[in-house]
């Protein structure tokens, strides 16, 4: 008997074994919630996203679950998307733009909120300081010790060294373009160049503003980077072609889709960064906890296929310069 017993317990514990490892397998995957605002989920940035993940070792569908929500450039769509996924339980929210992250802000203070896109996090108020962010938002600035708006300005001039008129398109919606415009202000008469501001906060006024711009004699435009400008490309890039207009733009998206050039933050790195900050976040780290980085490369990015379209001749230098040349 005692040798009968021995071997059925034996048998139920190798039997109990694999139901174990079953159900540890069918844990079901943690859900991510990320919401767009002008980046598409088929493009490229939300792909370096989804290799971040890879990366570090997720594997999409059985580790985790993307619920995707694209506002196509529509802040106004925000708001209940961000309710939405909150809805789902999501246990990561993760943002492509200041105001998305700001709205995801006062609408939880539990679920993690890591930002892939934003400008100026401490300017805006959405993290006490990089290095402490306090609450739940944690994750990428675009902010960076070097003078970004001066030296656009100066390589728009490059292009054109006769240019002496620039247009600067802005969104007043934006928590932060407004200081851009003042600090633009003040760097524009060490170039000698005088700007003429044109506000655009929604698509429909697309046309006005370049009607703007022709009248106030622009020979060059300067783009403040939002994502509603981004997600009206095909618009915004047939009205700058008619008119002829050099065109700086911030992140390297806009000269791969058809623009003159790009001098910023490498847009891709951000992304993949952030699927880090989601992975130390699943793992069981605190936002707070988590200091806010910063660019590691600044990127020189010009299309000179549309440059030629232009009539302009790319000096070699900046050629030389360019991290990127879209032939």
């Amino acid at each position: 008997m005692q040798r009968r017993t021995f071997i059925a317990l034996l048998s139920g514990t190798a039997f109990a074994r694999p139901r174990a490892t079953h159900a540890q397998q069918a844990t079901p995957p943690r859900r991510i919630g990320f919401l767009l605002v002008g980046e598409s989920p088929d493009g490229k940035a939300a792909q370096q996203f989804r290799q971040g993940l890879r990366q570090a070792g997720y594997t999409e569908g059985r580790d985790v679950v993307i619920d995707w929500r694209y506002a196509q450039g529509d802040y106004g769509r925000v708001p209940e998307m961000t309710a939405d996924l909150i809805r789902n339980r999501v246990d990561v929210i993760v943002q492509d733009s200041t105001i998305g992250t700001e709205v995801a802000k006062r609408a939880t203070s539990t679920i993690p909120i890591v930002m892939a896109l934003v400008l100026d996090p401490v300017g805006s108020g959405l993290v006490e300081s990089l290095s402490h962010p306090g609450g739940n938002v944690t994750g990428l600035s675009m902010m960076t010790t070097l003078d970004l708006n001066s030296k656009r300005l100066q390589l728009l001039k490059e292009v054109n060294p006769q240019l002496t008129r620039v247009a600067v398109m802005w969104n007043p919606d934006h928590p932060l373009h407004g200081k851009a415009v003042e600090d633009l202000k003040t760097r524009a008469p060490v170039l000698y160049i005088d700007l003429s501001f044109v506000a655009v906060q929604r698509p429909d006024q697309l046309d006005q503003a370049f009607s703007d711009m022709s009248r106030a004699g622009a020979q060059g435009l300067y783009i403040i980077g939002d994502p509603i400008f981004f997600a009206h490309w095909a618009s915004l890039h047939t009205l700058i072609s008619t008119a002829g207009l050099p065109t700086m733009y911030d992140l390297r998206r806009w000269p791969e889709a058809g623009g003159l050039m790009s001098y910023g933050p490498d847009i891709y790195d951000l992304f993949r960064r952030s699927a880090i900050y989601v992975d130390k976040i699943l793992r069981g780290a605190k936002p707070a906890d988590l200091p806010v980085e910063q660019p590691i490369k600044i990127e020189l990015v010009v299309n000179l296929k549309t440059a030629k379209a232009l009539g302009l001749t790319i000096p070699q230098s900046m050629l030389q310069r360019a991290d990127e040349v879209i032939e």
